[in-house]
C-alpha cells in the first residue's frame, strides 16, 4: 500500500503537492521523496521513523510537515533547508534536543508543535523563528523558558502546560502580541510584574502551580479567560507578621531622603547625584510604598490587597478575590493600612 501511494506520487513528479503516508508502520523515511521538489504538504505521522532522510533537504517548497508520533530523538538539522515551511508538527516523539542549525532556515515558520516529547531545555537559536505565531511544548520536561524565546515578537499563542517550570523570565513583557498563555501544571511560585505589560493577553492558565499571590496591576489585564485552580492562593484572612519593627539603617534613611527629594526635583541633589554612580545604582532599586507613596529601598513588610476579579473575566470557580502583592515601607504604614483593602500581612 505504501509503495503504491509513493509510486503514484512519483508519477506526478513536480505536480505532486500533497503526500500522506499516515500510519503505515514505516521504519524509515523514503529517500524517493527527494524526487518531489514541488511537494507542499507531507504527512508521515503514526509511523516508526527514527530519523529523517537527507533527501528531505530538496523539499524547499514544503509548507506543512507532520512527523508526529514517530521515534525522532532530535529536531533534525535538515529542517534548516525547508525555507518555505510554515507548519511543523513533531509531537509524540522522543525529542530531547535541537540539532545545531536546525532553526537557521525556518524564518517563515508559523506553527511549531513539540507536545509530548522529552525536552529539558530550548536552545537560544529559537530566537531565529521570527515568524512564529503558535508554539506548543506541552508535556515535556522544561525547567526554564529561555529569554530568547521572549523576543519572538509575532508570537500569539504559547503553550507550556505540564513541564517543570519554576519561573517566568522578566523578558515575557516583550511578547507584545501574545493573546494566549498556558502554564498549567508546572512549579511556578511567582508571576513577574512584567506579565502585566501584556496588553493583548486574553487567555491565561496557571492552574496547578504553587502561586500564592499575583503582582500589582494584575487585575488590569484584559483577560477573557483565567484559570488558577490548584494554587495555594492567599485567602482573605489576617496573618500575624513574623518580622518585628526594627531600626532603619543609615543607608536606608539617606536613600529615602535622597529619593524623595529627587522626586520633588531638588536642583542641588539632581546636580550632585550625577557625580556618584554608586548612589545612583543604589537608588535605582527604590520602590514606592503602596500606602504613603514615599520611596524606600528595604521592604519592611509585604501586604496583600484583595480585589474582585473584573466582571468580564471567565475565571476558576474558586476565585472570589484576587490577592495582589503590595509593598509596605514602614511599621507606621502597616498599622495605618485600610482593613477593607488589606486582609493579610506577610513578610
Amino acid at each position: 500500500m505504501t509503495e503504491r501511494l509513493l509510486i503514484k506520487a512519483l508519477s506526478g513528479g513536480k505536480n505532486t503537492k500533497i503526500l500522506t503516508l499516515n500510519g503505515k508502520k514505516m521504519t524509515k523515511m523514503p529517500s524517493a521523496l527527494g524526487k518531489l521538489p514541488g511537494l507542499k504538504t507531507l504527512v508521515l505521522q503514526n509511523n516508526l521513523i527514527p530519523k529523517v532522510c537527507p533527501e528531505l533537504c530538496n523539499l524547499t517548497q514544503l509548507t506543512t510537515l507532520n512527523l508526529g508520533n514517530n521515534l525522532l530523538e532530535e529536531v533534525p538539522e535538515e529542517m534548516k533547508y525547508l525555507t518555505s515551511l510554515k507548519n511543523l508538527h513533531l509531537s509524540g516523539n522522543r525529542i530531547c534536543r535541537f540539532a545545531p542549525g536546525a532553526c537557521d532556515g525556518l524564518q517563515n515558520l508559523i506553527l511549531l508543535n513539540l507536545n509530548n516529547n522529552h525536552l529539558t531545555q530550548l536552545p537560544q537559536e529559537v530566537s531565529r523563528l521570527k515568524s512564529l505565531t503558535y508554539m506548543s511544548i506541552n508535556y515535556n520536561q522544561l525547567a526554564s523558558i529561555p529569554r530568547e524565546l521572549c523576543f519572538l515578537e509575532n508570537l500569539v499563542e504559547l503553550q507550556l502546560n505540564y513541564n517543570q517550570l519554576i519561573c517566568i523570565p522578566e523578558e515575557i513583557k516583550f511578547l507584545k502580541k501574545l493573546q494566549k498563555l498556558l502554564l498549567a501544571r508546572n512549579n511556578i511560585g511567582v508571576l513577574p510584574e512584567e506579565l502585566c505589560d501584556l496588553k493583548k493577553l486574553r487567555i491565561l492558565d496557571i492552574a496547578g502551580n504553587i502561586i500564592q499571590i499575583f503582582p500589582s496591576g494584575f487585575q488590569d489585564l484584559k483577560l477573557r479567560e483565567f484559570y488558577c485552580e490548584g494554587n495555594p492562593l492567599f485567602l482573605q484572612q489576617p496573618v500575624i507578621s513574623t518580622q518585628q519593627e526594627n531600626v532603619w539603617s543609615l543607608q536606608e534613611i539617606t536613600s529615602r531622603f535622597v529619593m524623595n527629594q529627587l522626586a520633588e526635583n531638588n536642583p542641588f541633589l539632581m546636580d550632585g547625584i550625577e557625580r556618584y554612580p554608586q548612589v545612583r545604582s543604589m537608588i535605582s532599586q527604590g520602590k514606592t510604598c503602596a500606602i504613603c507613596g514615599q520611596y524606600f529601598i528595604t521592604v519592611w513588610l509585604e501586604c496583600v490587597r484583595f480585589v474582585p476579579p473584573p466582571k468580564d473575566w471567565k475565571i476558576s470557580k474558586n476565585l472570589k478575590l484576587v490577592p495582589l502583592q503590595v509593598l509596605i515601607c514602614s511599621y507606621k504604614c502597616f498599622t495605618q493600612r485600610d482593613p477593607n483593602l488589606f486582609g493579610i500581612a506577610q513578610v
